[in-house]
């Protein structure tokens, strides 16, 4: 697949069929995610795979109620190992290292034939409690992992002139 074949057709899959992701399958998708840029290459993660069903539930609990968390058959915890590094610019390291890792998850699993969804809405402290997460860890985002079980229709988005500005600010 290429990847903008798989950047266009990747969706948010919120039903999941009944069906285990296949070991290398799985691998794959997190071989994209080790890959992944960070920060001076510091790669400050770690990335928890939850398969275990009652976990799953707990972390759904924790995540608001979302069922997808549950339904799926697979939930990766993204996690900032460092989260105090800082960029020159003064922004946090590991929220931007941890989206482009999960990213690359998100459009690997495409590839695969798989579907994710980013789960930004929980309660750390809950995620924490559940995996026996430290405290001086971030739990930065949950990605359910699975086959999807639903096509959702492509979202609408914005055309380029809105959103693309060039050598300066432009309204």
């Amino acid at each position: 697949m290429e990847v903008m074949e798989a950047i266009r057709s990747r969706r948010s899959i919120r039903r999941y069929q009944d069906r285990p992701v296949e070991p290398d399958r799985l691998m794959r998708v997190l071989e994209a995610g080790r890959i992944a840029p960070s920060a001076k290459n510091l790669q400050d993660w770690k990335f928890i795979v939850v398969r275990d069903g009652e976990k799953r539930r707990r972390l759904s609990e924790a995540a608001m109620g979302q069922p997808q968390v549950a339904a799926a058959p697979v939930v990766i915890v993204a996690c900032a190992t460092k989260p105090e590094n800082i960029l020159p610019c003064g922004q946090h390291c590991y929220p931007i290292d941890l989206s482009i890792a999960l990213d690359h998850m998100s459009l690997a699993a495409v590839a695969e034939g798989l579907g994710t969804c980013w789960i930004g809405a929980f309660y750390e402290d809950r995620v924490k409690e559940v995996l026996g997460i430290p405290a001086g860890v971030r739990v930065t985002s949950l990605l359910t992992l699975g086959y999807p079980a639903e096509s959702p229709s492509a979202r609408p988005r914005k055309r380029l002139e809105e959103i693309v500005a060039y050598d300066g600010w432009q309204q």
